[in-house]
């Protein structure tokens, strides 16, 4: 299950060209967990990754 976590220490800056309704998503969930949209991004991209290595692991 998807847990969203409040910490991470190291940064570099990429600028990402997002729809707008996956930018409203997103915002509400970081709203609604008292977390940055950007820690959100960022947590959402390492979700998907490291599911996407089991699935290809799996096949």
């Amino acid at each position: 299950m998807f847990k969203l976590k409040k910490e991470y220490t190291e940064y570099e800056n990429k600028s990402l060209r997002l729809p707008k309704d996956l930018i409203s998503k997103v915002q509400q969930l970081a709203n609604e967990n008292d977390l940055s949209f950007n820690k959100v991004v960022i947590q959402c991209i390492e979700y998907a990754l490291n599911h996407t290595e089991d699935n290809n692991a799996e096949n």
